[in-house]
């Protein structure tokens, strides 16, 4: 158990990091009373029996988990609008403080089950009583729709082992397309929606003020 503490600390010490910058982005935008792309943050060390389970079926040995095995470390960031996403990406990219190593748009070419998601892997440096130490970490950017399948589709998988009834996985790629929908009925009002915020935001600053 020692080993796996020292292994999972600098991942552990990089979500931590990663979820204060990636949450104070939204800060800026909030500050400048522009609409932020981000709705909120999330951050998680993959549990050591997932790290396993994952690292057999992908056939990695244990000495290569650091460099092959890329979520142990993982952060979510949700958006309201599909836009939004685009927008947090190129946010991404314009940062100096980590390094993108790959991109995967599983938006515009989602997967079979009808998962939706943009990942994104980097490199993060994480400082260290023993000198820096870069860590891989993956960031999946979603909205709030793509976020509720994906965790629905994930409990199942848990349950089925990715071997899903035809039925569920019928059910499944429908709601998929449910949910792509809403995305996109949203993205059609977002103007409507935006400035319906903005009013709520300023009555709200007023009742503070008074």
């Amino acid at each position: 158990m020692k080993h796996w503490e020292e292994f999972l600390a600098p991942y552990k010490q990089a979500v931590d990091e990663l979820k204060v910058k990636l949450k104070g982005m939204r800060g800026q935008f909030e500050l400048e009373h522009h609409h932020s792309p981000i709705e909120f943050v999330t951050g998680r060390v993959k549990p050591i029996a997932s790290i396993l389970d994952k690292a057999h079926q992908k056939g990695i040995s244990l000495d290569k988990l650091g460099s092959e095995l890329q979520d142990i470390a993982g952060l979510r960031m949700m958006c309201q609008f599909v836009d939004d996403i685009k927008r947090v990406v190129e946010l991404l990219r314009q940062r100096n403080d980590f390094e993108i190593i790959e991109e995967r748009d599983y938006i515009s070419h989602k997967k079979k089950s009808g998962y939706r998601s943009y990942h994104v892997v980097i490199k993060y440096p994480v400082q260290t009583i023993n000198g820096e130490k870069s860590i891989l970490a993956e960031i999946q950017i979603r909205t709030l729709a793509m976020n509720f399948w994906a965790t629905i589709e994930h409990s199942l998988n848990y349950k089925y082992k990715g071997q899903f009834p035809e039925d569920i996985e019928t059910r499944l790629q429908r709601a998929a397309e449910a949910a792509f929908w809403l995305d996109e009925e949203m993205s059609l009002i977002r103007s409507e929606i935006k400035e319906a915020q903005r009013a709520f935001l300023r009555k709200a600053e007023g009742k503070e003020k008074n």
